[in-house]
C-alpha cells in the first residue's frame, strides 16, 4: 500500500464533532498528507457503500444526532459488517461507539434500536454526566491516555473484544475493567477529544494497520514528549480526575 492510494472516510463531521474529536482527523491528515480524506455529510450516501475504503472515522455527537445517525447507517448494516470482516480500520470515539451496539436505553426506559453489530447496549442518564481522565493498556502493550465525558455507559460482556484494559478509571461501566470495543480492526472507545494527538504511538499503530510502514508522524518528537509527560501526570495517584 502506498499513501497516495489510501481512502479515509470521515462520517458526518458537521454533527459528529463534539469535544474536539475532529482534531483526530486534522492530525491524521497532517501525518498522511497524500491520502484522500472523504467527508460525508449526514444527508449524503456514505462513500463506503459503493466504494472500497481503508478507514472510517466518526466522532462524538449529541444524543439526538445519534438517533439520526442510526437511522442513516441502518440501511448499510450488512455493508458495515462486511467491511469489519475485511479488516477495514474503524475508529469510533465518544458515544459514536454506541451506534453499533444493540440499543440505547433512555432515562424513561425507551429503547432506541441501534445497529446491533456488537452484543452490548448503552444506557443514558442525562442528569448524571460521567467525566474522568484515564489510562488504558492496549492489547499490544501500549498505554493510551485520554479523557471520558458522557451521559451514558455501555453494558454487556466485552472481555473478549475490548479496546483497552483499564489501568486508571472505569471501563464501559462502573463494574467493568475493560474499555471500549475491538473486533478485527474496529476500535470503539468512549475516549473524547484529540485521541490521536495525545497518543502518537497508537497513531503510528493505526497507520501501520493501513499498510504504511516506517512513516514518521507530523511533529513526532514533540508529540511523543507530550504523551510521555501526560502519561506520567495521569499515573500520579495524587492527581485527581
Amino acid at each position: 500500500m502506498v499513501e497516495e492510494d489510501l481512502k479515509i472516510e470521515v462520517l458526518f463531521p458537521e454533527t459528529a464533532n463534539l469535544y474536539g474529536d475532529t482534531h483526530n482527523m486534522v492530525y491524521l491528515k497532517q501525518c498522511l498528507p497524500k491520502a484522500e480524506f472523504i467527508e460525508t455529510g449526514l444527508a449524503d450516501e456514505p462513500y463506503f457503500v459503493e466504494n472500497d475504503v481503508n478507514m472510517i472515522y466518526m466522532g462524538s455527537m449529541k444524543e439526538s444526532t445519534q438517533e439520526r445517525v442510526i437511522e442513516k447507517l441502518s440501511k448499510y448494516r450488512s455493508r458495515i459488517i462486511e467491511l469489519i470482516k475485511k479488516n477495514v480500520v474503524f475508529l469510533m470515539t465518544g458515544n459514536a461507539m454506541e451506534v453499533f451496539e444493540k440499543y440505547i436505553e433512555t432515562d424513561d426506559g425507551t429503547q432506541i434500536k441501534a445497529l446491533n453489530i456488537f452484543d452490548l447496549y448503552a444506557k443514558r442518564t442525562m442528569m448524571n454526566r460521567y467525566h474522568e481522565m484515564q489510562i488504558g493498556e492496549f492489547k499490544e502493550k501500549l498505554d493510551i491516555v485520554g479523557y471520558k465525558a458522557s451521559f451514558s455507559m455501555s453494558y454487556g460482556d466485552n472481555s473478549e473484544g475490548y479496546f483497552m484494559k483499564v489501568v486508571r478509571g472505569r471501563g464501559i461501566n462502573d463494574e467493568c475493567e475493560f474499555e471500549g470495543i475491538r473486533q478485527n480492526n474496529f476500535f470503539g472507545t468512549y475516549y473524547i477529544g484529540p485521541l490521536l494527538v495525545l497518543n502518537p504511538l497508537f497513531t503510528k499503530y493505526l497507520i501501520k494497520l493501513l499498510g504504511i510502514k516506517g512513516k514518521k508522524l507530523a511533529h513526532e518528537e514533540t508529540a511523543i514528549e507530550a504523551y510521555e509527560l501526560k502519561l506520567n501526570e495521569f499515573s500520579d495517584p495524587k492527581r485527581e480526575g
